[in-house]
This record gives structure tokens, C-alpha cells and sequence, in this order.
């Protein structure tokens, strides 16, 4: 009879080795649970605002089958792929789609979602075969089939889950913390790009109207009117120009490599951008600006929910001394010692919390408490002492922007009813015009300057201090 039991007991846990070993089937993310809600802090609430998505086309509607099919059209040749005027959009949505530091998150994000559902499910039943006396020859042996389950008490399912909850929420504020990253990396290497191209353009008008100067002293020295110091002097000026042209050219190519890197598109070609830099802009005020970051940051709601989750990793802690009851039956099939017949038993166990009843766990968890809230705390100060130089960058490059763009609206006055003046003169009042020009242009570079430093600080203070969205975390 010990063949076929042996054979029975193999069947069963072959069964149940494939019904818990075989291929495990993912679980879509509809039917995931959720975390369960959990209430902040009260003395630390807040709102955390999202990142805002990029916007995808829908896809157009398909007709009922009773509709008239239309007539195919024969396919349209393939085009190429136009990557010329790139607008602040455009780059916008390839950065999030293409930065591997957003797939990342993303991935972790995930993996915190796993270990949510994982660490809330109870351990798994044991089955097996149980044999004793089994060199009595044949006296007292007994064979039999045992069933064994642990039952977790003290709500420590429950528990992990709460832990496992705020590390899900935790590394979604990480992951929509990414995006902004992203985000404010491509507005800054936009502007950048921009920037150096319109100055780029201005140095270009720099260096011909130099070189108007140089010819015209060059005739004048022909005739003597001009001496060759004056002469190597403009000359002199004009290379000044053209070191500056080519300066302004390997500051975009620069600038486009740092932005081709941020879209995850390294091998983007170098194209002339679409927008205009100037413009108002947003008028920032300190207090407001730093109560925004305060309580939108998702760095904020991220250390928020660290510390949420050492709250309930505390609780979980406390519960841990709370022994758990292992209950095993066995039905012996055959019993030698009572005739053959069957008999079974029963066996439930439980540790004894004698000695260790958690109690480094929760010296552990206690102190994982206090060095999150001051992590809170250390995280608030920082993001003020953060603020306050973008915050100077800011203002001082917002002043030099309106101060210049003033100037350039009264140079150019000027220069229409300069140039009405002398439009019909002589060529001596054309270097007048020449002079001016140069000024003009100079003037431009000079805003552009301030302008740039005000479009970057900008983004920062935008998108709430986050930024190198590239670099190691």
C-alpha cells in the first residue's frame, strides 16, 4: 500500500508545484489595486500640482460596418521626416519621450507598484508527504499526507501595504519630479540655442559694417586724410567682430549638442529654432515664489511621503513582536500500530516573545521618523537657499533686459530720422550711418546678453528649481 501513497502524495505536490511555480500571469494595470488612501500629516498638507503631459493626436474615428466603404486611394510616396524649425513644443514632447531619465522613473515607479501588491499577500500553504516508524518492519509505520499554512496576525499584511503605499507615492512625486527636470533642461538649452543664433546673426552685420569702415579708411589713407594707425585700428576692430561671430556660432552648435543630448536625440542635426525670445516675461515676487515651491515641489510631497512611510513602517515595527500561528494537519492513510487503519493530527504553533520582541526594530524605526521630518525640514531651507541666487540672476537680468530693450526702441527712432538726414549726403555722412550701425548692433548684443540670463532663470524658477535631468541619482 506504501507504493500507491507515495504515488498519490507525488501527484500533489506535482499539482501544486505547477499551479505555484508555472508561468505567473502579469497583472494588467487595470486590474492592480490601487494604494489605498492614506491621510498626510496634518501640519504638513499640501497639493502637489502635475507636471503638465504633452498632448497626443487621436486617432480618427473608424465608420460603422453598414457605412459605405470609400474608394482607396492609392498609397502617397513616403516623405521624409522635416526636423528644420523645431518649436519650444515640438522639443518639449520628443524630450519626454525620448530622456532615458523619465523611462527610468517611470520603471521604478513601477517596481514600487509591484512590491505593493507583493508584500500584502499572505504565505502560501505547504503540502507533503509525512512517513514514521519507518523501520518498525512493517510494526508501527505510518504514512500520510500533511497540510501546513502560517497565519500572519497583528494586521502585518495590512501594514506592509501601508509602507509599500507611500513608497508608490514616493517615487510617482520622483517620477513627475523627472519630468520637470526634463522640461526646464530643454526650455534652458532652447533659449540657449536661440539666443546664440540671433547673436550669431548680429555679429554677421557687425563684421560687413566693419568692413565698411576698413575700405572706406583704406581710400581715405590712399589720399592721405587717413593715417595706417587709424587704419589698423578699424582693421583691428573688425577681426574683434569676427572672433565674436564665430564665439556666438560654437556657442549654439554647443548649446544645440546640450539640447540634442536632453531630447534623447543625440544625432539631431543642428537646426534654426522657431520663437522669439524677447517679450515681458512673467513678473516674479519673492514671497509668492517661494511659497509656490514650498507647496507644489514634488521634491516636497516626496519627502512628505518618506516620512509617511516611516510612520506606518514605525507601526509595522510594533507589531512585529506579535507572534504568528503555523497550523499543520496530517492524515496519516495507513497506521501499522492501530491495525492499518487511518488517523490523523493536528499541530499548531506559535513563537514565544521571550527575548527578542522587535525591540532594535523599533529604536530603528523610531529614528527613520525623526531623520525624515528633519529631512523635510533640511529639504525646505535648502530650496530657499537654492532660490535666492536664480532668484538675484533673475531680477538683475530682468532690470539690464528692460533698460536695453528701452534703449534699442529710442536708438531705433533715431535712426530713422538719421537715416532720412542722410540719405542723400555724401560719403563722409555715410560713415556717420556705418557708426551708427555698429552702435545699434552692439546695443542688440548687449540686450541679447541680459535677455538670455533672464529667459534661463526664468525657466529654473518655472519649473521649481529642478533641473540636469542627465545627472546620476
Amino acid at each position: 500500500m506504501r507504493p500507491a501513497l507515495l504515488l498519490i502524495t507525488a501527484a500533489l505536490l506535482t499539482s501544486a508545484g505547477c499551479r505555484a511555480g508555472g508561468t505567473v500571469r502579469p497583472v494588467p494595470l487595470a486590474e492592480q489595486p490601487a494604494p489605498p488612501a492614506v491621510a498626510p500629516l496634518a501640519a504638513r498638507e499640501q497639493t502637489v500640482e502635475p507636471v503638465q503631459q504633452a498632448q497626443y493626436a487621436q486617432p480618427a474615428p473608424v465608420p460603422p460596418p453598414d457605412s459605405a466603404a470609400p474608394e482607396s486611394l492609392p498609397p502617397a510616396p513616403a516623405q521624409p521626416v522635416r526636423l528644420s524649425g523645431l518649436s519650444l513644443a515640438d522639443l518639449e514632447h520628443m524630450a519626454l519621450v525620448g530622456n532615458p531619465s523619465v523611462a527610468r522613473a517611470a520603471a521604478l515607479t513601477r517596481a514600487a507598484q509591484g512590491n505593493y501588491i507583493q508584500v500584502g499577500l499572505p504565505p502560501n500553504p505547504m503540502v507533503g508527504y509525512d512517513g514514521q516508524q519507518i523501520g518498525s518492519g512493517g510494526r508501527a509505520e505510518q504514512d500520510g499526507v500533511f497540510v501546513e499554512q502560517e497565519f500572519v496576525r497583528g494586521g502585518k499584511l495590512r501594514l506592509n501595504r501601508q509602507v509599500a503605499a507611500q513608497e508608490w507615492a514616493r517615487r510617482e512625486q520622483e517620477l513627475a519630479a523627472q519630468q520637470q527636470r526634463v522640461l526646464t533642461d530643454v526650455r534652458m538649452a532652447y533659449y540657449a540655442v536661440l539666443i546664440a543664433q540671433l547673436q550669431e546673426d548680429q555679429y554677421g552685420k557687425l563684421v560687413d559694417s566693419a568692413g565698411t569702415i576698413v575700405d572706406y579708411n583704406e581710400r581715405l589713407q590712399k589720399v592721405g586724410e587717413r593715417s595706417r594707425g587709424e587704419v589698423i585700428q578699424v582693421t583691428l576692430e573688425r577681426e574683434r567682430y569676427r572672433t565674436g561671430a564665430l564665439n556666438a556660432g560654437r556657442r549654439r552648435l554647443a548649446a544645440w549638442r546640450e539640447l540634442a543630448a536632453v531630447v534623447g536625440r543625440p544625432e539631431l542635426p543642428p537646426e534654426r529654432l522657431e520663437g522669439a525670445p524677447d517679450g515681458p516675461g512673467p513678473a516674479y515676487d519673492w514671497d509668492a515664489v517661494l511659497q509656490r515651491l514650498l507647496t507644489t515641489s514634488p521634491e516636497v510631497a516626496g519627502a512628505m511621503a518618506n516620512i509617511e512611510r516611516a510612520l506606518w513602517a514605525l507601526q509595522r515595527a510594533l507589531v512585529e513582536k506579535t507572534p504568528n500561528i503555523t497550523v499543520q494537519g496530517l492524515v496519516n492513510v495507513r497506521d501499522e500500530g492501530i491495525g492499518g487503519r487511518p488517523d490523523g493530527a493536528l499541530t499548531v504553533g506559535l513563537p514565544l516573545p521571550l527575548w527578542n520582541k522587535n525591540q532594535g526594530g523599533v529604536i530603528q524605526a523610531q529614528g527613520e521618523v525623526a531623520a525624515a521630518e528633519r529631512a523635510l525640514d533640511q529639504l525646505q531651507l535648502n530650496l530657499q537657499q537654492r532660490l535666492a541666487p536664480v532668484f538675484e540672476r533673475y531680477s538683475n537680468a530682468k532690470s539690464y533686459a528692460e533698460r536695453y530693450q528701452g534703449l534699442l526702441r529710442g536708438l531705433s527712432d533715431e535712426w530713422l530720422r538719421l537715416n532720412e538726414q542722410l540719405r542723400q549726403a555724401g560719403e563722409v555722412a555715410q560713415l556717420d550711418v556705418i557708426l551708427f550701425q555698429r552702435t545699434y548692433a552692439q546695443t542688440q548684443l548687449d540686450y541679447l546678453d541680459a535677455l538670455r540670463e533672464q529667459r534661463l532663470a526664468e525657466a529654473e524658477i518655472e519649473g521649481l528649481l529642478l533641473s540636469k535631468s542627465l545627472s546620476e541619482r
